[in-house]
């Protein structure tokens, strides 16, 4: 170690080393962040502006919002720059804080997922006492945890995976510096950071799955007993809308970091991350909201007032 010589930048693997196709990626990756930002902001102008909508139900939605912007403007901008450059680099720091960042917004979307669940759990199950559980304070409290958890947990595995020495290859095989890839490239042993993945990432993962796991169970079988077909239809339309981003979420999310890095094939990662790191951001509003029909009335209410 002592006689090798320390990385002080890495090399971002891009998508493709073809002219052609990195035009082309280039303008539908662009496509993609813009569709996504606009959307999630729409989304948060929208229940910012209509007080019809200012439940903690949409509190809880202007966050999810607020990280599907956050989360792509951690790679997507870097990605589209190296399309357009021979050689993508990025610097020692950089790739920290870009680890760090995308850790923390996608470790605090887990926390959130299972707050929305319990959230679902207790407007259907415990419908009078709501506003009494889900009361404004009680709701800050509860997203102030999923982001402070999950910028928490993000910095401990960006020290476990720093402090190791870099003195290899500094080509890092994805678009964007992640925990597997980067630790495939130091010269030391990964067992401790790689635990740490799988053990505290694990715990907070597993635990946060079943608060949702849990949460639908009950939904479902209080779902069962409405004798409504309507009120069925209405309360089942608004779970699968959420399970689905969730086994989405969930699924790439495992996909990804619950592996040893000897296991990782570099196309497949960046596929899988390509869904949940640039797709699904763009598919939430989608799915969460325009189909929501208060959100709808709202996204009309503002669009009809900018026209004016």
């Amino acid at each position: 170690m002592e006689n090798s010589t320390a990385v002080t930048e890495f090399i971002l693997m891009g998508l493709s080393n073809l002219p052609v196709v990195q035009l082309s990626l280039f303008a539908a990756f662009l496509l993609i962040y813009l569709i996504t930002v606009l959307g999630n902001g729409i989304i948060l102008l929208a229940v910012g502006t209509d007080s019809h909508l200012h439940t903690p139900m949409y509190f809880f939605l202007t966050n999810l919002s607020l990280l599907d912007i956050f989360c792509p403007t951690a790679t997507v901008p870097k990605m589209l720059k190296g399309l357009l450059m021979e050689k993508n680099t990025i610097s020692f720091v950089g790739c920290i804080l870009q680890l760090y960042f995308l850790v923390a917004l996608a470790g605090t979307e887990v926390f959130l997922l299972a707050a929305m669940a319990y959230d679902r759990y207790v407007a259907i199950c415990n419908p009078l006492r709501y506003t009494l559980i889900m009361s404004k304070k009680h709701c800050l409290q509860m997203v102030s945890g999923t982001w402070i958890t999950g910028f928490l947990n993000s910095l401990l595995h960006t020290v476990l995976t720093f402090i190791l020495p870099y003195c290899r290859s500094n080509r890092v095989n994805q678009y964007y510096c992640d925990i597997p890839p980067v630790l495939a490239l130091s010269c030391a042993s990964t067992y401790l950071a790689e635990m740490a993945v799988l053990i505290v990432g694990g715990i907070f993962g597993v635990g946060a799955f079943l608060v949702t796991l849990v949460s639908y169970i009950y939904i479902i079988s209080t779902i069962v007993k409405i004798r409504s077909a309507e009120g069925k239809r209405k309360a089942f339309s608004t779970c699968t809308s959420h399970l689905m981003v969730v086994c989405l979420f969930y699924g790439t999310i495992i996909f990804t970091y619950i592996r040893p890095s000897s296991s990782h094939h570099p196309d497949q990662d960046r596929l899988v991350s390509m869904l949940y790191g640039v797709i699904t951001p763009m598919l939430n509003p989608l799915i969460y909201s325009l189909r929501n029909k208060e959100v709808k009335g709202a996204l009309k209410r503002v669009i009809v007032h900018l026209w004016r």
